[in-house]
């Protein structure tokens, strides 16, 4: 069992970059201590796995909100399709923290279970709720289906098939920030 004077030892480290993580700071997962099931009693166990769960939490809350406006603003199919995969990959960072690798295989496995029924809840809401607007009435029946065809082909769930990975430590936390005017150079057309 740590000892909890002085510094917290693994669990102090790992809340402060929990803490740091679910904020958006620039964190490196990968110079977080292994910890081990017998590491810690019970308690701290529920501790921890509250400062975890909390921390996806906020963060998936960040990303769903970034998802909505990019989705909202999108004016046609490319652009959703963007969108799409944009946050596919923006939730990479947060599938890879719940699945780390210093984490005990139970937590891993929970975490990971945890952030991809969000995932497969979130693709599932989007489908339902073209189902809606096409039961309804009103809306373009082909604007139905190119969306349909893009959330599919664009999907959130492919994901889910990936092995979760620990992101690099330099890795761009947001994925649309990269894509933000004046942030690189821009491709020029020059019609004759």
């Amino acid at each position: 069992m740590s000892t909890y004077w002085g510094h917290g030892g693994a669990y102090e480290t790992w809340a402060e970059f929990l803490r740091r993580w679910a904020a958006e700071e620039p964190v490196d997962p990968g110079a977080l201590p292994a910890l081990a099931e017998e590491q810690w009693p019970g308690e701290t166990w529920e501790r921890f796995a509250l400062h975890f769960g909390n921390a996806l939490d906020a963060r998936l809350r960040s990303w769903a909100d970034r998802f909505l406006a990019a989705m909202t603003a999108a004016p046609d199919e490319f652009s959703a399709g963007r969108a799409l995969t944009q946050a596919r990959e923006g939730l990479r960072s947060v599938r890879a923290l719940a699945g780390h690798p210093g984490l005990p295989e139970s937590t891993r496995t929970r975490f990971t279970e945890l952030v991809d029924g969000q995932i497969r809840d979130l693709h599932d809401q989007m489908e339902r709720a073209l189902d809606g607007l096409a039961a309804a009435g009103g809306s373009d029946p082909r604007w139905i289906e190119r969306r349909r065809r893009t959330l599919r082909d664009n999907s959130l769930i492919a994901l889910l098939t990936d092995a979760p990975q620990t992101p690099a430590a330099h890795a761009v936390p947001d994925p649309w920030a990269a894509q933000s005017p004046g942030a690189g150079p821009r491709r020029r057309v020059i019609t004759d």
